[in-house]
């Protein structure tokens, strides 16, 4: 039996139905990506799975004894012990288990009254259990590398969404459900989510993402939700283009064949004394049957019609940067950066949050003061999206807010009101009059793309620019830089997007440092290997020439051998290393779709259990070779 089943879902909150006779299921461990455009319903779909939302109509079953838990969209703002809010979602147990560590540290503190306290705790969490609860928040924490007395609110995003998913884990869900997981998270963050969960094998996923290489790399299936309805695809995003391809050739057909026919029967009904004396009522019938099936039929949102407008030519040169410094206080954000950047160049900035990727953005532009020199080329003109979305004036209307009060804009030399530009953008006449506060996340970024793109530039700077966008605007936005004849700087945590996009990136370490690689995000990590291979091969030239030069102005130094049986140990690890790994690259393809556990679940747990003994056996094995090679290297 299915852990979880829609039948003939209904649920509308005053305009079109989000769900309109929906049919869903899912199977043990599976992990499943909900996607469909912006105010789909995809968030509603989940409230109804977690309970906190009902049907209008229809029924979601929960096979009995399936536990669910939710990690919601928006990361929270406030403070508290990283360890007390994972523990808080276990109920009695987290709430006496908090009260017995504040009676601690104010007994340590010398207050008597919290020690006698202290003892009735103890006794109370004998009862609940709450001693096996302190381990479990300790052992998910130290999987997760976070500290349990941290506080939240010093936490990075990235960090913050791991409190958030540990607190979710922590009560061992059969199912977890996962809304928008890698928003606002840097790639290594993004990263660090994805191993983490392909590791859950006992776990089923339902998620959403627009995140298209996250989506890739995780799903078993995705699942479309598409004008009220849910249309399931196996395999990943890259399967599923192609099957979505195929099935919108086909639902063209069949709309075409449908008004070909409606068409004809109208023609018919409208005919002379003759045919209408005659007439078939059935035919009649059917004809009002068509009508009604016509006006019932919810066709395909449109798609964003987005083009730049070019500025006349840059001069070829466009930043020449000598040696730019940027410091935060005592803390080095750019250290000693250089580089050129030429008329139609495409680069993306890559690293994690706050290395300061816009900071070097609001220095090369002018916008802040720094050390070096930064020479702008000729004749540029700046389109710049702002990540704050701080060009948009939140109480004036989206048309207000692009248009800046007319009623027309010039679009490549053309004259269009602006409700009709507005239309490119997927905004209808009424939502055109909106208040850019009453709008979605995706809504405000088109708006600002909308704006954007009225500006005629020869240089493009993006800030996020893909935050809460939809796969296919995502794409469209693509295709037109992709177009662009100016130059592009963009800063993106959505590594498929960079692929697609820049010629070449600058990669900040955090130290300061900004590295520079040709390609995209995957040539990054191609070429990244080599050059660390390098590097190191480099350090310990150095260090040999320096072991070399102690060596012969010190007569006494004396190099420490190993034993025969630590020489031979040394010798065979590498391959016993490399055997573990085999094998542990076996069992995560295996258990990779997710069937195995459907098929034969006792198998499959216990391939999950082996990979854990494997990964704790690499790390023993790792650590024996790196203390092996050091005693050898001991002078």
């Amino acid at each position: 039996m299915a852990y979880i089943t829609l039948r003939d879902v209904h649920l509308a909150f005053g305009g079109p139905a989000l769900l309109d006779g929906a049919n869903f299921t899912l199977e043990r461990g599976e992990r499943v990506c909900l996607i469909g455009r912006n105010g789909e319903g995809k968030s509603t779909l989940l409230k109804l799975i977690e309970g906190s939302l009902s049907p209008d109509q229809g029924e979601v079953a929960i096979q009995n004894g399936v536990t669910i838990a939710m990690l919601a969209q928006d990361v929270p703002m406030s403070s508290g012990r990283v360890a007390d809010i994972v523990a808080d979602g276990a109920g009695e147990a987290a709430k006496v288990l908090k009260q017995y560590h504040d009676a601690t540290n104010a007994c340590i503190d010398g207050n008597t009254a919290a020690c006698d306290l202290m003892g009735e705790l103890q006794h109370q969490l004998d009862q609940l259990d709450g001693w096996s609860l302190d381990n479990q928040v300790n052992t998910i924490l130290a999987k997760m590398g976070l500290d349990p007395d941290a506080d939240l609110a010093d936490l990075s995003g990235g960090r913050k969404r791991r409190v958030l998913l540990a607190r979710a884990l922590l009560t061992q869900p059969d199912v977890l459900l996962l809304d928008e997981p890698t928003n606002h998270l840097d790639v290594e963050s993004i990263e660090w989510l994805e191993n983490f969960l392909l590791e859950q094998h006992n776990l089923t996923l339902l998620f959403i993402s627009h995140d298209r290489a996250f989506v890739d790399r995780l799903s078993t299936r995705i699942v479309e939700l598409d004008r009220g309805n849910l249309r399931s695809f196996e395999g990943n995003y890259s399967r599923y283009l192609e099957l979505k391809a195929q099935q919108m050739e086909a639902e063209e057909k069949q709309n075409a064949l449908f008004d070909k026919k409606l068409a004809e029967e109208e023609t018919w009904i409208r005919q002379g004394i003759k045919a209408r004396r005659t007439r078939n009522e059935g035919r009649v019938r059917a004809l009002k049957a068509l009508r009604e099936e016509s006006k019932a039929r919810r066709f395909q949102q449109g798609k964003v019609n987005m083009g730049v407008q070019e500025a006349s030519r840059s001069g070829k040169l466009v930043f020449d940067i000598e040696h730019l410094s940027v410091r935060y206080g005592e803390q080095p954000l750019i250290e000693d950066f250089s580089s050129i950047v030429l008329r139609g160049d495409r680069i993306g900035l890559v690293g994690d949050n706050g290395v300061g990727k816009t900071t070097l953005i609001k220095a090369i532009l002018g916008e802040l003061t720094y050390q070096g020199t930064v020479k702008t080329g000729t004749q540029l003109e700046i389109a710049y999206f702002d990540q704050l979305r701080n060009q948009l004036e939140l109480e004036k209307s989206v048309a207000d807010n692009v248009s800046e009060g007319s009623d027309f804009v010039d679009v490549n030399g053309q004259r269009r009101h602006i409700l009709s530009y507005l239309q490119d953008f997927l905004f209808a006449p009424e939502r055109a009059r909106t208040p850019v506060k009453a709008l979605s996340g995706g809504e405000r970024n088109r708006v600002l793309l909308a704006k954007l793109l009225l500006k005629p530039s020869n240089l493009i700077v993006m800030d996020e620019p893909t935050n809460d966008l939809d796969m296919v605007t995502l794409e469209l936005l693509e295709d037109m830089l992709a177009e662009y004849k100016g130059t592009l700087l963009l800063i993106s945590h959505d590594r498929a997007f960079m692929d697609n996009v820049v010629t070449s990136t600058w990669v900040f370490d955090g130290q300061g440092q900004i590295a520079e690689y040709i390609g995209g995000y995957q040539d990054y990590l191609a070429q990244r290997p080599q050059l660390q291979s390098e590097k190191m091969a480099n350090k310990q030239n150095k260090v040999e020439s320096a072991n070399t030069k102690t060596s012969s102005n010190t007569k006494s130094a004396k190099k420490i051998k190993l034993s025969y049986k630590d020489q031979r140990e040394l010798e065979q690890l590498p391959e016993v290393i490399a055997q573990l790994e085999r094998e542990q690259k076996t069992l995560e393809d295996q258990l990779a779709d997710g069937s195995w556990f459907i098929k034969d679940a006792d198998a499959a747990t216990q391939a999950s259990q082996r990979l854990a003994e494997i990964e704790e056996q690499l790390l023993e094995k790792l650590e024996r070779w790196t203390e092996l090679e050091a005693q050898l290297n001991v002078e």
